[in-house]
């Protein structure tokens, strides 16, 4: 596998080993149970429906959005209404033909395969899955050289989920193959909320409606950062009160935790800092900001960036990363004359209209 730079964050979507668990635990199980993504529940359950009419497998299915919105757990749900088992790899893991294959000609009729990051699977592995999601069948090459011999392998109907946070990165004639495709959004305040209480239930926590509030408005749209959150919240609850998660508690909780009252973790504020105080605003280049900030490139790029851009608090130009009027506004200090502030309406205004 690899080293996730996003690891490093309290609010990152990635997980660890005891994280995953409690995490497995609070999935949902069908998808009555699951909370928000309306639009691709409702499409889901056609699709699914529609197959148990026909006794037939479902088409390849291919969730795509940003990670800790339920791309896993959809995939789970899909293999549960199906009375299915469900086999679950990754792209990183696919580095030859010979792995697919091995995995492939294992699966029973009927099962779910889950390949995450489907988009970092190796090209020749990749070529392969053409011809198994399209016929139910690969041609294994034995030998090397002018006596090399292609044997076909015929292989079960399957149904293949693919998740990717990267759907560009797909190319056309793999995309194509999935007979439906559900992009993931991010949550709204009000649907995190629903999601803070179940996991509440389930974890036996004690918390009133403004404490859910309070950590749903910290979540950055993300179910798996409010799950993470409910728990340090409760651990602090549990310690320093009687265990009741209120507003108070919570924004104290989160405080302590250097979650700010936006979603903004210590890597957010450093980078802002960095762009603010040290090069006025910007613009600066991502490699000079990261060694600002004491971080990777692909750190800041990747963990801290994404969520800076979606908030409005940064931008990305092609001479460098600016901050925007609502960075000094979040962080409390006065653009300098020469700040691109004054200019960013210019900037953007063009292309708004």
């Amino acid at each position: 596998m690899y080293d996730d730079p996003s690891d490093r964050s309290l609010v990152t979507a990635a997980a660890d080993g005891e994280d995953r668990a409690v995490e497995a635990a609070l999935r949902p199980r069908d998808l009555d149970e699951f909370i928000g993504q309306e639009r691709v529940r409702e499409q889901l359950s056609l699709v699914l429906q529609a197959a148990k009419r026909r006794a037939a497998t479902p088409d390849h299915v291919l969730l795509s959005g940003p990670p800790g919105l339920g791309k896993t757990t959809l995939s789970m749900i899909i293999a549960a209404e199906m009375g299915a088992p469900i086999r679950i790899t990754s792209g990183p893991a696919i580095q030859h033909a010979g792995d697919l294959a091995a995995i492939l000609s294992s699966l029973t009729e009927g099962e779910v395969l889950f390949l995450d990051e489907i988009h970092r699977m190796s090209r020749p592995a990749e070529e392969m899955l053409y011809m198994a999601m399209e016929d139910f069948r690969v041609d294994v090459v034995v030998g090397k050289g002018p006596g090399a011999t292609a044997i076909p392998l015929e292989l079960p109907p399957f149904t293949l989920v693919g998740a990717t946070t990267r759907a560009g990165l797909l190319p056309p004639p793999l995309r194509d193959r999935f007979g439906f495709t559900g992009h993931m959004e991010f949550y709204a305040p009000s649907e995190l909320e629903r999601v803070i209480h179940r996991s509440a239930r389930l974890l036996d926590v004690d918390i009133d409606a403004a404490g859910a509030a309070e950590i749903a408005g910290r979540s950055r749209g993300t179910p798996r950062i409010a799950n993470r959150l409910l728990r340090r919240v409760r651990d602090y609850a549990q310690v320093r009160h009687d265990g009741e998660v209120t507003r108070d508690i919570a924004a104290a909780a989160l405080d302590v935790y250097e979650v700010d009252a936006r979603g903004l973790d210590r890597l957010d504020r450093a980078v802002l800092h960095a762009l603010l105080k040290l090069f006025g605003g910007g613009p600066v280049g991502l490699s000079t900001l990261a060694v600002a900030v004491g971080e990777e490139s692909e750190t800041v790029e990747e963990v801290a960036e994404p969520f800076l851009v979606r908030e409005g608090l940064l931008a990305r130009t092609p001479r460098g990363r600016i901050a925007t009027a609502a960075a000094w506004q979040h962080l409390g200090l006065t653009p300098p004359p020469q700040s691109p502030v004054a200019g960013q309406q210019d900037l953007f205004g063009a292309a708004e209209a």
